[in-house]
């Protein structure tokens, strides 16, 4: 089983730094409390990581 990320936008973005924009925009998330499943995988972890005090993430099975 390959594990993925349910990321859900959890806080907003106004008046946040472009990069944190542009990451949370390529994670696939567009408005708040929107949920996306994206894999696993070093990168996914890597923007997560960045913009971690506006998403909540879970893990799943897929």
């Amino acid at each position: 089983m390959t594990k993925q990320l349910a990321i859900t936008l959890k806080r907003s973005l106004i008046g946040r730094p472009e990069t944190h924009r542009t990451t949370v925009r390529t994670l696939g998330l567009r408005k708040l409390h929107q949920t996306v499943v994206q894999p696993d995988n070093a990168a996914i972890r890597g923007m997560v990581n960045q913009v971690s005090h506006l998403v909540e993430v879970k893990e799943v099975e897929a």
